[in-house]
């Protein structure tokens, strides 16, 4: 039995999704049940794994509301899952653009489970105890309410800013500042390199145009 590139990129794009999320939800899961919100574990003097937790908003931002942000989300996984449904039933895309894609992909998925189901069935973290899986429905929020798990904090560089410097002179500076997981990453070196790498990709599929996609 022969199988088609298409389902060949098809099958591969399910392998990178499963594989993003497995690992995601392996860490945050951990993270949540063996520290409280605000503890670290130190590996290096410019990496932790540090506990915070955040409405959905990638590397820890928030400007808006857990349902509107989740339901943006599932909006936006749904355009994702079909564009790589269509492009890979055909041949006029390259692979790395469609592992690419599904790394994107499967970094928003990650951070739906948290906001649809963490606040279901985990306890909230007091910042005493860990939190801990609880039945279904019995958790700290409703569906689509929970928070985002972040842990991976990088702070390469932690100094002073010269006393000359204006305005900021004095201050702490800390570069890599934000907290992220490992769905932000996914998100963030996957779309990255799209642009990069498949930038006339890109703009063929969002301009529509009916030229061959390289």
């Amino acid at each position: 039995m022969t199988i088609s590139t298409a389902t060949k990129k098809k099958l591969a794009a399910l392998a990178v999704v499963l594989l993003i999320l497995c690992i995601d939800q392996w860490l945050k899961v951990w993270v949540k049940t063996t520290l409280c919100p605000g503890e670290s574990i130190r590996l290096a003097d410019w990496a932790y794994i540090a506990f915070v937790e955040n409405k959905g908003m990638a590397f820890g931002m928030q400007f808006i509301g857990t349902l509107m942000l989740a339901t943006f989300r599932l909006v936006a996984v749904g355009l994702l899952a079909w564009m790589l449904w269509r492009i890979t039933s055909t041949n006029r895309v390259k692979w790395g653009f469609v592992l690419l894609l599904s790394m994107v992909m499967a970094g928003a998925m990650g951070n739906i489970i948290d906001n649809m189901f963490y606040g279901l069935i985990f306890s909230d973290s007091n910042g005493l105890t860990p939190a801990t899986l609880v039945p279904l429905g019995h958790g700290y929020g409703s569906l689509m309410e929970g928070r985002v798990v972040d842990m991976f904090y990088f702070p390469i560089i932690s100094t002073e800013w010269p006393q000359w410097v204006p305005i900021v002179g004095g201050d702490h500076f800390t570069f890599f500042s934000p907290i992220f997981n490992f769905a932000d990453a996914a998100i963030t070196t996957g779309g990255a390199l799209l642009v990069i790498c498949y930038y006339k990709t890109l703009n063929q599929l969002l301009t529509r145009k009916k030229t061959d996609i390289d």
